[in-house]
């Protein structure tokens, strides 16, 4: 069954929906959104890092995203605003990451399926590291889901309840960096953001709790993921940005629902 690449595109693009929807609904909630941006701009200086030095991609891309998560701890709060500062280090990351494969003689890249994804091209070896990546990280999340939720509601009682915000700071990090380096190979560095913002957002007019959310979630993305494929076989187009597409699509269909019961 593994042999037809459409099926193990449409396994990784569930995979990543499944990694992405818990992680996608803090990052709503906490308004992390350029968080996750400059993270996943980052990963192509990771990639150029893997070709440099002969080692994994999924090792390169995450100990950058960790790496860019520890810069923005360190220079927050000294006089740049979050906006800018996350604005500057994501682009210059991914500025540097492009000049950098450029200079890496004797490798021959196609840049176009790290930006955008190469979801037709997942072997099964990539889909064995997209669905471990996707197990560690709802894992994660699940073991320090009402830690985190508390920290995501307020500081203080997070405090006051004996838990601390930094270290749930961290756990969602480290959920981040690991799920820029199993996506890239699907949607790409520059449709990684959207595919954790989307589909949750489309989530939250559909959901009573936040457990709710982030199952609602997960059914968008994954749903997203196979009607994209379809849509992209169909209409020859690209796949990975049809899969954001109808993320998008689903979005705005909520949005009106939620605007037709605002009005009764």
């Amino acid at each position: 069954m593994l042999d037809d690449f459409m099926v193990r595109a449409a396994l990784a693009g569930i995979g990543v929906a499944f990694a992405a929807a818990p992680l996608g609904c803090f990052v709503v909630w906490r308004r992390m959104a350029y968080f996750g941006d400059a993270t996943a701009h980052a990963a192509i200086l990771g990639v150029a890092l893997s070709l440099a030095f002969s080692m994994s991609i999924f090792v390169g891309t995450m100990t950058v995203a960790l790496l860019m998560a520890l810069v923005v701890s360190v220079l927050s709060g000294r006089g740049y605003a979050m906006d800018t500062l996350l604005g500057v280090l994501a682009h210059s990351a991914l500025a540097f990451g492009l000049v950098a494969v450029s200079l890496i003689s004797g490798v021959r890249i196609d840049l176009m399926a790290y930006l955008f994804g190469d979801i037709l091209a997942v072997s099964r070896g990539d889909l064995a590291v997209i669905w471990g990546g996707a197990a560690l990280v709802v894992a994660l999340i699940g073991w320090r889901w009402s830690a985190l939720l508390t920290s995501t509601l307020n500081e203080d009682l997070a405090y006051a309840s004996g838990i601390n915000p930094k270290r749930e700071q961290l756990v969602l990090t480290i959920a981040l960096a690991i799920t820029v380096a199993v996506a890239i190979k699907v949607v790409g560095v520059l449709l990684i953001a959207a595919m954790l913002i989307i589909p949750a957002a489309a989530a939250r007019p559909l959901s009573r709790t936040p457990e709710g959310m982030a199952v609602a979630a997960g059914l968008i993305g994954m749903l997203s993921a196979i009607i994209g494929l379809r849509a992209a076989f169909v209409l020859d187009t690209p796949a990975g940005p049809s899969i954001v597409c109808v993320a998008a699509i689903t979005f705005l269909a909520t949005s009106v629902l939620r605007g037709f019961r605002h009005q009764r």
